[in-house]
């Protein structure tokens, strides 16, 4: 075995994410290491390629220990790891990127003519004839990806990890791609390959490890794996059917009037064309495993990813949503995954984060009055039951559960017509969990309609009206009355895609 890993464990403060993880990677074979948000991928990648240290388990290549601190040491014992982002020089051309930091010198200077033809050398085999003095930046994203998998493989040369190689290529750059690595596994190359796109995964490799919460669930051949299966060891759960009783009435959106209309709504190489009505007082789940276009599609709605094509509508009026402020500006609001880094700021206070959204709205020339913000402050403190001390505490203070509360108080401050929630109950607690699923209920009697993506399928079953299954960045199935189960969830996203990548 070129790669054995045994008992990797890795903790932060608050957190365990990786707890005794064994991994194995084969000379000439592509092993997708796979897992939802948290489960441990990059951590266990960063150990490896040197750029965290263990706290516990035992690493070997080739048979031997080794204990990378940095990742140049860890290329330097031939590991070598392609991000999505291409982390070369736009600015530079490729033979520079391909040579840089062991540039051939001559007389003391950099031999540019020699340069450029240990550049092709690198590039043999790759299928790329492309001309190597030209800037990187260039070229297409698959091409410097291919050129960074080169400089990855010439510098390393035993291991390559591939994170998410896929996710900004269109299927003709795909299969380039697909080629490349095809071909550097004949070579005897170990490839440890990270993706969200299932038919890509079982297109292309020979093994798969699923992760989840820091530990491995399971490692087995990708021929001999059922997707359905491989889903559920994903999402953590044998996913027996929830009864619609346990939530909400799957019925009772029919006759309600439309508030919102998408009709062709995408864009290339986000989320494909699709149609989607919103009715008023209703619940929509988006459910789709992690990449599948989830966050994409409600970043397209909310203004912050433009659409290219298609319609939306408000009250059966054409609205353009090409911004978060035309977004707000027709009533729309939008609770992101990230709160700490997208949703709270968290050096202002309680109340100067839940004021913010309905300041944006009137504008910056018509402040909220001092009381008028400390009383809505002191009315959602009191009606989502926030911890603080009080409202002029900083929000970066408080629990991860009370700042995704003060997020959701920001938005109903403003008393939206549609309120999108990514992820809302992530890394809270179970009260707070309980407390956040009451609200959405309660504000929907209300008239708000609600659009909730969740990784949690039985919590979408359990509170929406339709369930709308997201698969490869296209809508691929719409759930309603008895049809929203979470096997029926499972086994739309597990179904395969007719254009995978040959």
């Amino acid at each position: 075995m070129l790669l054995t890993i045994r008992d990797l464990s890795k903790s932060f403060p608050g957190t365990k994410a990786l707890d005794s993880v064994d991994f194995d990677l084969a000379a000439g074979e592509v092993h997708a290491l796979l897992g939802e948000n948290g489960a441990g991928k990059s951590t266990l990648i960063k150990c490896l390629t040197g750029a965290y240290r263990r706290d516990e388990g035992d690493i070997r290549l080739d048979g031997e220990p080794i204990s990378p601190g940095s990742t140049a040491e860890a290329q330097s014992l031939g590991i070598g790891t392609v991000y999505q982002e291409v982390n070369l020089l736009d600015n530079l051309t490729v033979a520079k990127n391909l040579t840089f930091g062991r540039e051939p010198r001559r007389f003391g200077l950099i031999d540019g003519r020699a340069q450029r033809a240990e550049a092709r050398r690198m590039l043999e085999g790759y299928g790329l004839d492309i001309d190597v003095g030209r800037d990187l930046g260039s070229y297409s994203v698959a091409i410097r990806q291919i050129v960074a998998i080169a400089r990855a493989v010439e510098l390393s040369g035993k291991i390559l990890i591939l994170d998410e190689p896929t996710a900004s290529l269109d299927a003709a750059e795909t299969r380039m791609l697909f080629d490349v690595v095809r071909g550097l596994r004949d070579r005897g190359l170990g490839i440890v390959f990270v993706s969200h796109f299932l038919d890509q995964v079982f297109e292309l490799t020979d093994r798969v490890t699923v992760l989840r919460n820091g530990a491995k669930i399971v490692t087995e051949k990708t021929a001999e794996l059922d997707r359905v299966a491989l889903i559920r060891h994903m999402l953590g759960r044998e996913l027996e059917e929830v009864e619609a009783e346990q939530g909400a009435d799957h019925t009772r959106s029919e006759a309600r009037r439309t508030v919102v209309d998408f009709k062709g709504y995408g864009r290339d190489g986000l989320v494909d064309p699709f149609d989607l009505t919103v009715r008023e007082g209703e619940v929509i789940g988006l459910a789709g495993l992690l990449g599948s276009g989830r966050t994409e599609t409600a970043e397209l709605m909310f203004g912050i990813r433009a659409a290219q094509r298609g319609e939306a509508k408000v009250d059966g009026e054409p609205v353009s949503l090409t911004s978060p402020r035309e977004a707000i500006a027709a009533g729309f609001g939008f609770a992101p995954e990230e709160r700490k880094t997208d949703g709270i700021v968290a050096d202002l206070s309680v109340r100067e984060n839940i004021i913010l959204a309905l300041q944006a709205r009137r504008g910056w020339a018509k402040p909220v009055p001092r009381a008028e913000q400390a009383r809505l402050a002191e009315t959602y403190i009191k009606r989502l039951d926030i911890r603080t001390s009080d409202a002029e505490k900083a929000v970066g203070e408080l629990s991860g559960g009370n700042q995704q509360k003060v997020v959701l108080a920001r938005w109903l401050a403003m008393n939206p017509r549609f309120l999108i929630l990514d992820e809302p109950t992530r890394g809270v607690d179970v009260g707070a969990h309980a407390e956040i699923l009451r609200l959405i209920g309660e504000i929907t009697e209300g008239g708000m309609s609600v659009l909730v993506i969740s990784s949690e399928l039985d919590e979408l079953v359990a509170a929406s009206d339709r369930i709308i299954v997201v698969r490869d960045r296209a809508h691929v199935a719409e759930l309603s009355g008895v049809e929203i189960t979470s096997g029926a969830i499972v086994t739309a996203i597990a179904a395969p895609d007719a254009g995978k990548v040959a």
